[in-house]
């Protein structure tokens, strides 16, 4: 994609998600993701009516008289969209791709984030971190943010987001708030999501296209899987072959909601041709 057609499509996310974030998104995010609670302000002298409990006893007999620690709301907050960009997400039957509307959510929560001077950083995986730009206020660096998004060649079509969650905790040291945008065709990542969920209000966004919950009946057919490139015949008229991937498709779901829900996590899932907008008000406002 030349510059100016990467410039032009920049603009035209940027134009339908930034109205979204402002006029729908941006008090319901406020509402819903508060601060990280009290932070330490500064020392004065103890006045009447002060909570004995706040006193600074260093202080107090430092200056042999009592000083008061003093704390205020720290309101800012550190968003982080974790992004899959492996093989799986180049996938749609619906008008748009599942990385299109991944894009889209991305970009109207970070210009959420933007509207409630938060900053916001980007972390991009496959089957390793394929890029992380560490978090930064500023409306040009939500839209370096949705340009990464759009034009990114990631080297690996893999999945592996127990790698990223690690590479997470590892990275950031304070509480943030969390999205993990994926189709989440993976597993084996609850012990890593334990410990992520502790540490973050982590939240996972399922997109997912209606022809992956089932397979048509087709005869035969040849499929590729879009992650390792394997290529083979499948006998769709075979009700067992159907049966067989339904089911193999449910466990993954179930996987990712369990997974989620028991390690204290927010679950949401959308399917290509839904409405993200409403999914995500009713998100903010059960959070709210």
């Amino acid at each position: 994609m030349d510059t100016k057609e990467l410039l032009k499509k920049v603009r035209k996310i940027e134009i339908k998600t930034r109205r979204l974030s402002d006029h729908i998104f941006g008090g319901e995010y406020h509402s819903t993701f508060k601060g990280r609670g009290m932070t330490f302000s500064e020392v004065r002298q103890y006045q009447f009516g002060d909570d004995v409990r706040s006193i600074d006893w260093n202080v107090t007999a430092r200056y042999n008289e009592p000083y008061v620690k003093v704390f205020e709301e720290e309101r800012e907050l550190t968003m982080m969209l974790m992004v899959d960009v492996s093989g799986s997400e180049l996938f749609g039957t619906s008008n748009q791709f599942k990385k299109e509307i991944i894009t889209e959510i991305s970009a109207t929560l970070a210009f959420s984030a933007l509207q409630n001077n938060d900053k916001v950083g980007l972390l991009l995986f496959t089957n390793e971190v394929e890029l992380y730009i560490p978090p930064k206020k500023g409306k040009s660096h939500a839209l370096r943010i949705i340009r990464e998004l759009l034009e990114f060649s990631p080297k690996s079509s893999e999945t592996d987001l127990g790698a990223a969650l690690k590479f997470l905790t590892n990275v950031m040291k304070k509480k943030a708030i969390v999205f993990v945008l994926s189709d989440f065709i993976t597993d084996d990542y609850l012990q890593t999501l334990r410990i992520t969920g502790k540490k973050h209000d982590l939240t996972g966004i399922r997109v997912f296209d209606e022809r992956e919950e089932t397979i048509p009946n087709l005869g035969m057919v040849q499929m590729q899987d879009a992650e390792t490139g394997a290529i083979q015949l499948v006998n769709t008229q075979s009700k067992k072959v159907r049966m067989a991937y339904g089911k193999h498709y449910s466990e993954r779901v179930a996987y990712f909601q369990e997974t989620f829900t028991k390690s204290g996590c927010g679950v949401l899932s959308c399917r290509v041709d839904e409405s993200y907008v409403k999914k995500l008000l009713g998100y903010f406002k059960r959070r709210g």
